[in-house]
Parts: C-alpha cells; structure tokens; sequence
C-alpha cells in the first residue's frame, strides 16, 4: 500500500524564501526486506528499468554486531525487492558511499567497530556490476582510508571523495577516482580547518561545481555545522579545484542527510541537527537524536538557503545516499523517531515545470534558429559565463563553459523537437527556446 504525502500550504512550515524551490511529492514504497541504516544507497538502469540497490548498514540491533555486509536490490516497475549478493569484505561496515557510471556501482569506504569500542576507517571500493547482479574484484585501495565522506560523480567521469573521518579525525584530502583507469590522484584538498574539514556531511557536483553542506566538526561532541562548501573545478584540469565557504544562514545545520542537485537548486533531505554515533546517540551526551523532518533547499542563482519541515511519514536521518532517476528519487531506511531503525523506501516525485521562454537585461542572439546541426550564441552587451540546455521537460542535458561572447554549439547528436537554453552572465540569465529540425 502507498501513502500519499501532500504538500499543502497549510502542512508546511517555510522559512526565509515564499519562493521555495525544488518541491516533491513522497510515496512510501514497499518496504525493504530489512530494517537499516547508515547504508550506502544508488540507483542504476537495469534493462532500462530503475532499480535502487542498498549496500551495507545497521539493523535495528543498533550494536557493533548488527552492522553488516547484506544488500538488496529494488525492481521499481514490479516493485520488488530481492537480495543480491554482499558486500565483499571481511565484516560488516557503515558509513560507506555509493555511485554508479555505466553499469558499475562503486562502494567506497566506510567503518568497521570492534567490540571494544574501537573503529576502523576503510581503504576499499567494492565493485558492483549491475548487469550480472555480481562483484568485480576489488578497485585499488583508497590512497587515504575514509568514512562519513562526501561522495559524487563529475561528468559520469570520475568519482570525487571529499574530506571525512580517516580513523583518528577528520582529512582534507580530496581523492579522486578514475574507474577506467582503476588509479587514484589527489585533488586540491580542501582548506586544512574546521570550516571544511567534516565527517556526515553530504554533498553533490553540478556541472563542474562541488558542493557540500553541514557534518560534523573535530572536537568535543564533534560540534555540527552550517556550512555551505563549495568548490569549483578545473574541466581542463580536474584535479584543480578552487575552495570557498559561506554561512548563508547559521540556524540551519544538517549530518547525515541525503542530497541531490542540479542548475535549479541543490537539496539536503533529512537527517539531524545533532551529531551522532552509529547507535543515534548524541556525540554531545545529550541522548537519543531526532531526525528534522526537513528539506533543505540552496538557491544558486541567488546564493539563498531556506527550508520546509515536511509532515506525514517524515524524512529519515542516518543516511548515506539516494537512488537518483532524473525527477524521481528514492531513499531506503536510516532512522526515523526514537533512532528506530526502519525498512521503509520514500520515493521522491518531484515537480517538474516546463521552461519558458524569459526575457531580460542581456542582449542575445541566437541562429539560426530552427536549427538543423548548431547554433550560434552571441552576446552584444554582457560577458557570458556559462550555458544550459534543457529538453521541454526541464530535464537538465548538458552545461556549457563559455569563454567566449560568440560561441557555436553543437546540437548534431540530438533528435529533432523543442530545447531551451538558459544563458547565465555574473548577475543575470535568460532562457531562450530552441527548434532543432
């Protein structure tokens, strides 16, 4: 049975901004075959169909001996779940991070507790192949052994591994993988403090801009932050990455929440406001965490974070990962009130509104226009920065980098119909539509 969340005026509670982005509807899903937590989460196209798969985790146990290697695989279209293989390893881990390019899911790092108490970050990334529903054998080792990281993908390309906890505290390093390669290099780390180094933090990379928001600081109690990091990439050279923070609003803090983005907006969805151990217990020793129920949501056009407490079967915290198809996402488990553990699957139908033509400061022209191959885009009284296009669905295609006020795009590859265009220069941005013949 599905449970339908509405998202009334009336049922949500809004700060800052009236205009909220980024809105979505939520249906539970049938549930996973286990309760669990702090597991890593993808999603990847299996004979065209999207499946979510689930690696790893805590059971509702909440002890050292309930973390475990099971995972799972969810048939969207049947709405099925089946067990698929665990995770290679010689015992069970949390706090690992999961990403799919092609076919493969890497799962990478994560923490393995002992029954002393102690903790031990991991070097390894596990992969997944999709189509035979088996492991590769291991990738190479991660150069530094990492949990509670920042994972996320640049340009189905590389996978990025950003700060974390490496076994006695938080790193600056930023490690990047290639999987066509199967090596590791080192990026620029991020500034070697407080303000960005973080384990539970949870970010994304939009076109060639990393960002990442809240976790948990070194210290007493591991304090929880509210910062928005943000580093932008070198595309000619990806291991250059330029690093700026900001506080945009210091009531508004985040760990372990599940993230998606992209040139609309970024979202943290869930988790706490409190730092936590693997058991839901505060850091602090101010006891059992509660989840915040909320959907944060970053403006970058405006630089403006602002969120929504979501009401109804409320968003989970412990988590490390969504399923993410385009319009439609999914997260499974984490914890929900009193640190229970759940098996319940949120989906995440998110709205979508057809861009329109909109007019503004910036003097662009744009042929020809119907188009058979490209287009020429040139612009008479402002220094363009960068460019999108869309289909008619809103549905992002690809980003431009523009150099130059006169540009020839490429639309050879694309089947005929409606695109749009959005130009945006330091301050402002028009969209302009495209007939591709």
């Amino acid at each position: 049975m599905k449970f339908k969340i509405l998202f009334l005026s009336i049922a949500l509670f809004l700060i800052g901004l009236t205009n909220f982005s980024q809105d979505f509807n939520s249906n539970l899903e049938p549930s996973a075959p286990m309760k669990t937590a702090n597991n890593a989460v993808a999603g990847g196209l299996l004979n065209g169909i999207p499946h979510v798969y689930s690696f790893g985790g805590i059971d509702s146990t909440k002890v050292f001996t309930g973390i475990h290697l099971k995972s799972f695989r969810y048939n969207t279209q049947t709405q099925i779940w089946d067990t698929i293989p665990d995770l290679p390893d010689t015992r069970g881990k949390v706090a690992a991070g999961a990403s799919i390019i092609d076919s493969i899911i890497y799962i990478i790092g994560g923490y393995y507790v002992f029954q002393n108490g102690s903790e031990i970050s991991s070097d390894d990334i596990h992969r997944f192949n999709i189509n035979t529903n088996s492991y590769l054998s291991d990738g190479a080792t991660i150069p530094v052994a990492t949990d509670d990281h920042v994972q996320a993908v640049w340009k189905d390309s590389l996978i990025y591994v950003i700060t974390g906890w490496s076994n006695s505290g938080n790193i600056p390093n930023v490690q990047i993988y290639n999987p066509i390669t199967d090596t590791w290099s080192t990026g620029n780390p991020v500034p070697n403090n407080n303000r960005f180094k973080s384990f539970g933090a949870s970010g994304t990379i939009v076109g060639n801009t990393i960002y990442y928001y809240g976790g948990a600081s070194s210290g007493f109690g591991f304090p929880i932050q509210n910062l928005l990091r943000v580093g932008v990439i070198n595309p000619l050279n990806p291991a250059q990455i330029n690093w700026r923070d900001s506080t945009l609003n210091p009531a508004i803090t985040c760990y372990r929440s599940a993230c998606i983005g992209n040139p609309r907006g970024i979202n943290w969805i869930g988790g706490s406001q409190v730092t936590y151990n693997y058991n839901g217990i505060a850091y602090n020793g101010s006891g059992g965490v509660s989840a915040t129920n909320r959907n944060i949501y970053y403006n970058p056009q405006d630089s403006t974070l602002s969120y929504k407490f979501i009401y109804g079967d409320s968003l989970p915290m412990d988590l490390r990962g969504i399923a993410d198809f385009g319009n439609t996402k999914y997260i499974v488990g984490g914890m929900i009130g009193n640190q229970e553990v759940t098996n319940k699957v949120w989906k995440l139908d998110y709205v979508t509104v057809s861009l329109n033509e909109e007019k503004s400061d910036i003097d662009i022209s744009m042929y020809p226009n119907p188009t058979n191959n490209f287009i020429i885009l040139e612009s008479k009284n402002s220094q363009v920065k960068s460019a999108f296009l869309y289909s008619k669905e809103g549905k992002l295609i690809t980003e431009y980098l523009l150099k130059s006020n006169k540009t020839k795009i490429d639309l050879a590859d694309l089947p005929s119909g409606i695109y749009f265009l959005k130009v945006e220069t330091d301050t402002n941005s028009v969209t302009k539509k495209i007939i591709k013949q």
